[in-house]
């Protein structure tokens, strides 16, 4: 008897195998997976992606926005639900492309532009960002100083003038940004996003007149560590400068304080703000989850920040605990109220007519809030309202 033929029998049980497969929708082909990959780092296909993609014109398919096969479950419910995990992963503008590709944060390190990328010395811990003119670059280099290099520095120049500033080494590594006679909370605001500052455990968005001669910023961050402070800033020494508010003077005989007494305070609610719980648009030092959440607060059209540090408190859990000043580590405010031509009080751009803006900002930032805040409670109450009875 003639045996048969082993090729035509391998080919006539694959024919059955195929329409045997293709009758039933369950894919199982995309679950196996190939310890291999094609390509670098940024371009990987897996084995498991292959076999999903062969296998995707047989059976009810699945695509997600950038075209990658979903894999189907034979408890799956429905379509919405298998791919609504996958693009939540995935921030507005993103949505074409994988996930795996989507990078949402950066930073403000500078990177070489040979070697390979791995070898580039990594962003630093703690980002310093001051307001600076070219005429307060003495004062500005001691700031830099007192901060180790630990910190990636961002200078905003309010004069146009940045190439100057190397003469200091430092300044050859830092980020500048120029925009004339713009205010510090202009820049933050359109140079600060939260996903550029993420890396940073520690933003410093000081003011370029502050003496540090006693300063020390590792320590600072010690202590701001050690007592669990989100928003902080360094006590002021009122024997070599100014104040604006009782709270921010140093004392002697605490590590920290996150209220006073002193002035005003005694004669009001310690726990109300400026009492408790408060530091100054001066010089204040914020972690990035604060930082984020302070960010969303600043209003594009009021440029001077005035009335931010009265709210600052909205941006934590526990104010009295949170907010605090550091009296171990202290700094001088040398100058106050800078902004503005100081010689003719009449002219636009005058040192008066700006103060006036600011002051008006204030009330505009208070009345926009209140209006937020009662917009909020009556949203919540009408969705208590429409909640069904438990």
């Amino acid at each position: 008897m003639k045996k048969p033929n082993p090729i035509l029998t391998v080919l006539s049980a694959a024919s059955i195998g195929f329409l045997i497969g293709v009758s039933f929708p369950l894919r199982i082909a995309p679950t196996v997976v190939f310890p291999f990959s094609l390509g670098d780092g940024n371009c990987i296909v897996s084995g498991r992606n292959i076999l999903a993609r062969f296998s995707t014109p047989f059976g009810n398919s699945t695509s997600t926005a950038e075209g990658t096969p979903v894999l189907q479950q034979s408890n799956a419910t429905s379509d919405s639900e298998k791919t609504a995990p996958l693009e939540k992963t995935k921030p507005k503008g993103a949505e074409r492309l994988p996930p795996n590709i989507v990078v949402r944060e950066s930073d403000l390190h500078m990177r070489r532009l040979w070697g390979h990328p791995r070898e580039d010395t990594p962003p630093r811990k703690y980002l310093l960002v001051l307001t600076v003119g070219y005429s307060d670059r003495d004062n500005v280099n001691a700031m830099v100083h007192k901060f180790s290099d630990n910190f990636d520095v961002m200078l905003f120049h309010y004069d146009g003038r940045t190439t100057e500033w190397d003469e200091f080494e430092w300044s050859k590594q830092a980020i500048h940004v120029s925009a004339r006679k713009q205010a510090k909370w202009w820049y933050a605001k359109r140079f600060m996003h939260p996903s550029i500052v993420a890396p940073y455990e520690y933003v410093f968005l000081w003011d370029h007149d502050l003496g540090v001669e006693t300063f020390d910023a590792e320590e600072y961050i010690k202590i701001v560590k050690k007592h669990g402070l989100e928003i902080s800033q360094p006590g002021l020494d009122i024997v070599r400068g100014v104040k604006s508010f009782d709270i921010n003077v140093r004392r002697n005989d605490t590590e920290i304080h996150t209220s006073t007494s002193a002035g005003k305070c005694s004669t009001i609610d310690v726990h109300q703000r400026p009492c408790s719980g408060f530091v100054e648009v001066m010089a204040p030092v914020l972690t990035r989850e604060a930082w984020s959440c302070v960010w969303h607060m600043i209003q594009n059209d009021l440029v001077h920040g005035w009335g931010l540090d009265w709210n600052f408190w909205r941006c934590v859990d526990e104010p009295e605990q949170q907010i605090g000043v550091v009296d171990a580590q202290y700094v001088a405010h040398h100058e106050g109220f800078t902004l503005g031509n100081k010689d003719n009080d009449t002219v636009d751009g005058s040192r008066r007519k700006v103060r006036l803006r600011s002051s008006a900002e204030f009330g505009m930032l208070k009345a926009r809030l209140y209006n937020a805040d009662r917009a909020q409670a009556a949203a919540l109450l009408a969705k208590s309202n429409a909640a069904p009875p438990s």
